[in-house]
């Protein structure tokens, strides 16, 4: 069985409100077609259709405050609570509390020890790596799950040997941003597909999509409708080449953040589960999930040790 975990951060389950949610007016036919015309909205899960489920999951795990991206990732990939565990929510990157959970099991090491290949899909430039062997930069939580596990992070030369992906899945933003001219380029939907062919290639893979919570603190409306409208037909190109029986693809998220537009903080929103796969395989996976910290647990149903 295959799984993807697609992380989008800082999406909650916001308001039908078109002035300050994007999920409210983008054009998202993938998703429309999956939930049935449903939108991603506040009071739509549970939802169950043909082809997927939309959950909501407590973010705040109990701690007061607003939830923070180094805790929230944490408890996603190790399924702890891990605000209860260091006092409060914390981020966005890890301090040496949280880190130290993190890096002594998760959710990466555990498929290491079962038996299972797993990777992160991420493609890093080297100024990323510079920037952490000199020390200005840490590691977010979710790249220190992997790499704590003894997996390496993929690299420009994954990238261009299409073994890895740009955050925006076009390659767009290396060649603006990044200075790398000559990267390759592709549209969305051919992003899609392409992800479904290196998704098989590991039983467990995930990619996380920062943006999202990029655009939220920005209160980038443009931006944020736009990358709903790219993530839609990339996933749109992913399902085309991939049969949900092969497994599972979920979307959540750490935080609320995008879906309020209003302000440039995080939010106290549940954040959505969206589940898609053959029928009783979504049952499994959703039987017993309520909040991020019930992630891992639900992934790790699925891959029991081989040795």
């Amino acid at each position: 069985m295959q799984f993807l975990f697609l992380f989008m951060d800082g999406i909650g389950l916001g308001e039908d409100d078109p002035k300050t949610n994007p999920f409210a007016v983008a054009k998202t036919p993938t998703l429309d077609k999956l939930l049935g015309g449903k939108r991603i909205l506040k009071g739509m899960p549970p939802l169950e259709t043909e082809q997927a489920t939309l959950l909501a999951l407590d973010a705040g795990l109990g701690m007061p405050g607003l939830p923070q991206s180094a805790t929230g990732q944490a408890a996603l990939v190790t399924g702890k609570n891990v605000p209860h565990l260091v006092g409060e929510h914390y981020g966005p990157k890890p301090n040496k509390p949280v880190a130290a959970i993190v890096q002594e099991d998760n959710l990466f090491i555990q498929l290491k020890k079962r038996g299972y290949t797993s990777a992160l899909l991420n493609a890093y430039p080297q100024g990323y790596f510079d920037a952490i062997e000199s020390g200005k930069r840490l590691l977010s939580a979710i790249p220190l799950a992997v790499t704590s596990a003894g997996i390496s992070l993929k690299t420009a030369e994954d990238y261009f040997a299409g073994d890895a992906f740009s955050v925006d899945f076009t390659g767009q933003g290396w060649r603006r941003n990044l200075g790398y001219k000559d990267a390759p380029l592709m549209d969305t939907v051919a992003a899609g597909r392409k992800l479904a062919e290196v998704v098989r290639t590991y039983d467990f893979a995930f990619f996380e999509f920062w943006p999202s919570d990029y655009a939220g603190h920005h209160q980038d409306w443009g931006g944020a409708v736009s990358l709903l409208e790219n993530i839609d037909a990339m996933l749109g190109g992913f399902l085309e080449a991939w049969n949900q029986d092969e497994g599972l693809v979920l979307i959540t998220s750490d935080h609320g953040n995008m879906e309020d537009l209003s302000s440039r903080r995080h939010t106290e929103n549940l954040v959505p589960a969206l589940v898609i796969g053959a029928k009783e395989l979504r049952a499994k996976f959703c039987a017993k999930l309520k909040t991020i910290a019930d992630v891992t647990p639900a992934i790790l149903q699925f891959y029991p040790s081989k040795t």
